[in-house]
């Protein structure tokens, strides 16, 4: 899976939660200044990634999401999918 992939569907989460995302992007913001997701919001959004990823994220996470960009988001998911995966194939 690629931060392709992750920015895709978060996208897609967007809309359900019927955000706008026409102009969304790499280069927005989740916070405020861009795609303007509140604390609720982002908690939200952060569960639907964690159901379709299976990443996990703490309180600290969460306060940390809202000034990230999307691409950024993306980037962090991930790279934490991915340890994920590698750490459940050693597993087996």
């Amino acid at each position: 899976m690629s931060a392709d992939d992750v920015m895709a569907f978060t996208i897609q989460s967007l809309r359900e939660m019927n955000f706008y995302t026409d102009e969304t992007g790499p280069e927005t913001m989740l916070g405020p200044s861009g795609a303007d997701l509140d604390s609720l919001a982002v908690s939200e959004l952060a569960l639907r990634i964690e159901e379709e990823y299976g990443v996990t994220f703490d309180d600290n996470d969460i306060e940390t999401l809202a000034i990230m960009t999307l691409g950024e988001f993306a980037a962090e998911v991930a790279k934490r999918a991915e340890l994920v995966a590698q750490a459940d194939g050693a597993r087996r």
